[in-house]
Order: structure tokens, then C-alpha cells, then sequence
């Protein structure tokens, strides 16, 4: 790995003499910690074991990641990175991470003056924040070592806890550090922004930062997820990635049409579904129909074969199986969900489309809930419960989402792929599939944007939806997303 000093801060050659003295006394102080780093680590374990749990949950294991700020390397080692580069200002901790992670490398450099010649896709900045000079510069290093799809990882002290931590320092419950800045989370969205990074999720974490058995999991995991408690979290925590990357090209596109007694829309469907992209194949998954649909899906294909139109009989229950279905048979770059009642309009789909290519979202979500609808379109207590449910899974996985049930969706293949990787972490819990990608997209803090259609009446055919019923199991999923997402991460 080659590395070059930043010109980030300063011109060619000119040394900031503040930021010399300001990375000297640093780099000294954690030289000396370094003796009694153990010590302190282990005084404070559950602290250490909490932040490697959330970040565990938030960085998949294989990554290649880089951490500004990396100590002793206890952190980045657990992660278990495919390629691993630990950075600090300190010589000594420099040292002490090299002895004990010999597998993951470390240079010593400060985060404002380190740019290598390659880019991860993982960056963390682990209680950082309050020793660096220049957090900007910093910023404008990590987007330089970035590629379109790396998510940058932050985290700090909240102000709130200030006169506790003095105190815990007074009182020698913790190592007194040579904190300079107090920044909050919306100050570093703003010099993120001028980076040309965006924050993706924004949250707080650890209320409380002992061992107690039992307690220290309700606090964390339940307490410190209520509205006016989570204020008063220890931490603050960021995740962002590079501001609005379009697409270097157009993508290819298959667009997979889960279908179950739908015969009567499938020559609608093949006519209005437009082109998309570079190419565009339009896959059929018929579930176990009692009507002609898998004979009318055929007869389309034979009348249409300037069209790449495939059909795959499921062999599972459920829309969620008939999309994964789809999907693992799906040739192109770029994968979209279009319901067979066609109650959203295939029309639309370029929307999708450009959303994600012109790089505004990783994930397009289709939200019904924006227009005004046909009339019969959804009944009253549908649109409750979308609604409802909509302000549950938008606290869940902290991005704005209003309409969780819209059956079309547009992400990318290698995002779905990193999804269904991760998969074993949920389990096969959703029949839907609409919440099975949208938590596998929170936990890969992709950036969900809701993209307004139009919602029509059916056609043709009855609704699979059983509202009483399929209500209960969205609520036991909501519930299953809220361990999974909020409890599990900062369980120890």
C-alpha cells in the first residue's frame, strides 16, 4: 500500500502550526497510554464489547476496512476484514496493535495527513472525533479512499455526558484523555456534506455502559430506544456514504413479476412493462396457479420472442420465496419487483429506474401513499395499517419509509447479494418479502427512498391479502425487527 500526505488542509509544503502542536501533544499522550492501555480496556470492557458489538452488526464480516484512530487494533480485528488497515497518530499504539493483530497492517500517520492509493468499503472512526484537528481534511481522506458503494462508520461522545465522563475521569472509573472537541452528530453531517459524503442513518446508543445482567440489555436494547430516553445516550452514531454517485453507465435490468392466478393480466403485462437499460428481460414466477396463468405466460412468451421473457414454476410458498426465486435466475445488473395485478403501474418503472442509476437511492421503495387513489383501490383499514406500520419500520430502521407494503422495489444485484449473504442473521421470517429486503437493506445502511406512484384498482382476480390475519404477522415481524435490529446488536 502506497500512502501520500494529504493536501487537503494546506498548500503544498505549508505546516499548520497549531495542527503540528495539536498532533504532537496527541500523539505523545497515546504513546504513554499505550503502557496502560490493557488495564483500562479491561476496567471498561462492557463499554469495548458493546462498540465491537454494533459494530459487528453494521460491518459484515470479509470487508476490506479501514480504521482512522485504530489503538491497539482490538476493534478492526474483530471484524474480521478480509483487508485490514489501522491508522493512528500514536507510534507506541502503533506497536502495540502490530503485536497483536500481526495479520492486519498498521501505519502511523494522523487521519488529516493519511491517503492511501486504494479504497475500502468499510471506514471506521471509532471515538475519533474528539481528538482530530481537522475533521473536514479528515473527511475529504476518507471520500478519496471511497468507492461508490463504502459506508463510513462514526461514532462519539454526546455533550450531554460531558460533566459524567469529567467526573468518571475524576474519580479514575476511566483514563482522563485529551478531549478537544464536544461535536455533535449535526455538525458532523454538515462537514460531511462538504466532503461530499451524506449521512445515511443518524442514532444514538448505550445508555448505560456497565455490566449488570439483564438490565444492561434492557437499557440498551429497549429503554434507550424510547423518544425523549435516547436523547440521553452515551454515544451518537453515523453512517454515511459518497454523496449522490450516479451510475458511470446504464445498467441492465430484469424485472421479476411474481404472479398466482393472475392469467387475465399477463398479456397487459408484457405489453405495458417498457425496456429498460442496456437490456431487459421480464421473468415470470407462477405459484401454484388454478387458473391458465402458467399457459397464458407461455403463450406470451411464443408471441413475443423479440422480448427475453422466461417463466420458473416456485416451488415454495409465498411472494417473499417467488422473488428470491426470481432473482437467483435473474441475468442483469439491476433487479425490480412489479405485482401482477399491476395495481402499480408498469409505466412507473423507469422512475424506479433513474432513482437508483442517477444515484438519488441504493434502494427504491414504491410508496402508494403520496397521490390520491382510484377509488376501491385500498380500503380504509388497509390504508390504517399501512400507515401505522410505516412509522413502526421508519423508527426501526431509522430512514423516513411510508409505505412498507408497495410490492414494487428496485435495488441493485450486488446489494441484493450482500443482503442474501446476510440473510442467516434474520432467518426466512417473511412470507411478504417486502420487510425481509427493506431490514436486510437497513442493516447494509443502504439510503431507502420512497418513489410516489399512482395506486390503481384491481382489474382482475382477488387480493391474496387476509387483513386480520396478515395484520398479526406483520406486527410479529415488527416485533422480530425491533430485537433483531435494536436489542440484538447491543446484546452482551
Amino acid at each position: 500500500m502506497n500512502v501520500a500526505p494529504s493536501a487537503a488542509a494546506t498548500p503544498a509544503g505549508v505546516r499548520n502550526p497549531a495542527e503540528e502542536e495539536h498532533l504532537r501533544s496527541i500523539a505523545e499522550f497515546f504513546d504513554r497510554f499505550a503502557v496502560t492501555e490493557g488495564r483500562w480496556r479491561r476496567r471498561n470492557r462492557t463499554y469495548y464489547r458493546l462498540v465491537e458489538s454494533i459494530h459487528r452488526f453494521l460491518v459484515p464480516e470479509g470487508a476490506a476496512v479501514l480504521e482512522i484512530g485504530a489503538g491497539s487494533g482490538d476493534l478492526l480485528a474483530a471484524l474480521g476484514p478480509s483487508r485490514g488497515v489501522g491508522v493512528d497518530v500514536s507510534a507506541e499504539m502503533t506497536k502495540l496493535a502490530r503485536s497483536r493483530h500481526p495479520e492486519l497492517e498498521f501505519v502511523t500517520a494522523a487521519g488529516e495527513r493519511f491517503r492511501a492509493d486504494e479504497q475500502f468499503d468499510y471506514v471506521i472512526l471509532s471515538d475519533l472525533v474528539p481528538f482530530a484537528f481537522d475533521l473536514e481534511a479528515l473527511f475529504r481522506n476518507i471520500r478519496a479512499m471511497s468507492h461508490e458503494r463504502t459506508r463510513v462508520v462514526i461514532h462519539s461522545y454526546s455533550q450531554l455526558w460531558r460533566p459524567l465522563i469529567n467526573l468518571a475521569e475524576l474519580l479514575r472509573l476511566k483514563p482522563r484523555k485529551p478531549i478537544r472537541n464536544w461535536v455533535t452528530s449535526g455538525d458532523v453531517r454538515n462537514l460531511l456534506a462538504l466532503a461530499d459524503l451524506e449521512a445515511v442513518t443518524v442514532s444514538r446508543e448505550i445508555l448505560w455502559p456497565k455490566k449488570i445482567p439483564l438490565l444492561t440489555t434492557l437499557l440498551n436494547g429497549i429503554v434507550a430506544r424510547i423518544w425523549g430516553i435516547r436523547q440521553l445516550c452515551l454515544s451518537w452514531w453515523v453512517v454515511a456514504k459518497p454523496a449522490h454517485v450516479p451510475a458511470a453507465r446504464e445498467l441492465s435490468v430484469s424485472i421479476v413479476v411474481p404472479c398466482r392466478n393472475e392469467a387475465g393480466m399477463i398479456a397487459e403485462i408484457v405489453e405495458r412493462t417498457p425496456k429498460l437499460g442496456t437490456e431487459s428481460e421480464l421473468i415470470f414466477v407462477e405459484g401454484g396457479s388454478t387458473d391458465d396463468t402458467a399457459m397464458e405466460i407461455e403463450r406470451q412468451i411464443a408471441a413475443h420472442p423479440e422480448r427475453q421473457i422466461a417463466l420458473y414454476a416456485q416451488t415454495g410458498k409465498g411472494k417473499g420465496d417467488a422473488v428470491r426465486l426470481g432473482f437467483a435466475h435473474a441475468r442483469n445488473e439491476l433487479l425490480m419487483i412489479l405485482d401482477a395485478d399491476l395495481t402499480v403501474a408498469p409505466e412507473d418503472l423507469p422512475k424506479f429506474y433513474r432513482a437508483v442509476v442517477d444515484g438519488h437511492a441504493d434502494f427504491a421503495n414504491g410508496s402508494r401513499l403520496v397521490y390520491d387513489m382510484q377509488a376501491g383501490a385500498m380500503q380504509f383499514l388497509n390504508v390504517f395499517g399501512n400507515k401505522f406500520f410505516s412509522a413502526v419500520f421508519s423508527a426501526l430502521l431509522e430512514q423516513p419509509i411510508k409505505d412498507t407494503l408497495c410490492g414494487t422495489k428496485v435495488l441493485r444485484r450486488s446489494d441484493y447479494e450482500a443482503i442474501a449473504r446476510a440473510r442467516g442473521y434474520f432467518g426466512d421470517f417473511d412470507p411478504f418479502g417486502d420487510f425481509d429486503l427493506l431490514l436486510g437493506a437497513a442493516r447494509q445502511r443502504l439510503r431507502i427512498v420512497d418513489v410516489p406512484v399512482r395506486y390503481a384498482a384491481r382489474t382482475y382476480g382477488q387480493t391474496n391479502i387476509s387483513r386480520f390475519r396478515h395484520g398479526l404477522l406483520l406486527l410479529q415481524m415488527a416485533a422480530f425487527g425491533f430485537y433483531k435490529l435494536k436489542i440484538k446488536p447491543v446484546r452482551i
